[in-house]
């Protein structure tokens, strides 16, 4: 098993379990900030490596009208100064080969979102960064599929691989998650990713929007760290109704923090397994 070094910490290999998490999508400086900041100071009194999560842009809108993010030179800027203001590594997820340069310069892991996993120019253009690559599968992909993405990734020079699960689409706006899928995943050598909140999403379920079961998130996110996985992925705001991306797959934030102590109890019970 390969290790995935992030900021200083590392991921995989039976390393501490590690938290991707924030809003959706970047909302505001203050909000963002606010929820940031509350998750990092969950994630230090656990002993959770914590990695701020927020797009600036979220192409994949049901609707035409979707909220879509600050876009990307003003999302990047705020990124820049949340990361500096709370000390943490960031993520975010781009669409386009050409975001990945100016995405490069500010996050230290660039995301591939499920729906672009097949995308070879986008995928050759995020490993040309020094940035970790954290790929989502695809909703319309098996586990093993993901191997070629892997070989994409190490045909840009880039090593630095995280491998996101986020559920299989059986039409109906429906998700499901197949537990085998963390093991063939690993298999290939290099850290995993449940992303817990994506994976109750009902896409399109509220028409011009998506829908989500957030009350199982708690269960999901449980079920894979038994499984096996290196790390979490969650969208986490202070008040889901009123987010205007994902509300209602997202973790309420007074929530998190006895998830993740559920999580850990878990976590440590099959870390030795994982090394």
């Amino acid at each position: 098993m390969n290790t995935v070094k992030v900021a200083d910490f590392e991921v995989g290999a039976g390393n501490p379990l590690v938290l991707m998490a924030g809003p959706c999508v970047l909302e505001g400086y203050e909000r963002s900030l606010f929820i940031g900041r509350t998750i990092r100071d969950i994630t230090r009194r656990l002993g959770i490596p914590y990695i701020f999560k927020a797009s600036f842009d979220k192409a994949n809108r049901s609707s035409f009208n979707g909220f879509r993010g600050p876009g990307l030179e003003k999302g990047l800027e705020m990124l820049r100064r949340i990361k500096e203001e709370l000390g943490v590594p960031v993520v975010t997820d781009i669409h386009r080969e050409s975001q990945a340069a100016p995405a490069a310069k500010v996050v230290d892991v660039i995301q591939i979102p499920a729906f672009l996993c097949r995308q070879t120019d986008l995928i050759y253009a995020a490993a040309q960064t020094d940035c970790v690559i954290n790929v989502k599968k695809g909703q319309f992909l098996a586990p093993r599929d993901m191997r070629n993405v892997v070989d994409k990734l190490l045909e840009g020079g880039n090593c630095n691989i995280l491998l996101t699960e986020r559920g299989a689409s059986f039409g109906y706006n429906n998700l499901v998650v197949d537990m085998r899928s963390f093991p063939i995943m690993r298999s290939f050598g290099y850290p995993v990713v449940f992303d817990a909140t994506h994976s109750v999403q009902l896409p399109g379920g509220a028409g011009t929007s998506s829908a989500g079961n957030r009350e199982f998130v708690e269960y999901l996110a449980r079920a894979a760290v038994a499984a096996g996985v290196d790390a979490l992925f969650m969208e986490v705001h202070d008040n889901p109704e009123e987010a205007l991306c994902d509300g209602p797959n997202s973790v309420y934030l007074d929530k998190l923090e006895a998830l993740l102590k559920d999580c850990l109890s878990i976590y440590n019970i099959v870390r030795p397994r994982l090394r």
